[in-house]
């Protein structure tokens, strides 16, 4: 049974927390013990992944316990440009194919642990609009 706590936080974000054995629709998710994890990591933080995923186009479906982990990272990494831009954030999670960058993660599956396989996919998208551009191929 999933705790309530945990499926009200989901739900402030339209995300429907659902058991483990179900398969997740468009807007739902099963990784709940990830969920409850960085919420216990850290609250704020946890919030941040939450609307990143939630709050930006075309993620919704992509709501996994790779990508709330990967999603975490970065948040941690960019937290200074979120704080300063939250819109410029989420608008480069608009342009980012989130599902297409895991499915090409999970083709490094065995190889490489998907959460940071994905994280260094999105990394590099993120960089291009955080980084020095003058340093970025045209």
């Amino acid at each position: 049974m999933i705790d309530p706590s945990t499926k009200a936080f989901c739900a402030e974000f339209g995300i429907e927390a659902v058991e483990g054995t179900a398969y997740p629709k468009l807007g739902q998710t099963r990784a709940i013990a990830t969920v409850e994890k960085l919420r216990a990591k850290d609250e704020g933080i946890a919030r941040l992944v939450m609307t990143t995923l939630a709050e930006t186009r075309n993620n919704l479906a992509c709501v996994d316990s790779v990508s709330l982990w990967a999603t975490y990272f970065l948040v941690r990494k960019f937290r200074a440009e979120i704080e300063s831009d939250p819109s410029a954030w989420l608008d480069a999670w608009d342009r980012m194919p989130v599902g297409f960058l895991q499915s090409r993660a999970q083709e490094l599956s065995g190889t490489f642990h998907q959460k940071d396989a994905l994280g260094g996919l999105l990394y590099e998208r993120l960089r291009r609009v955080y980084g020095q551009q003058d340093l970025l191929e045209a």
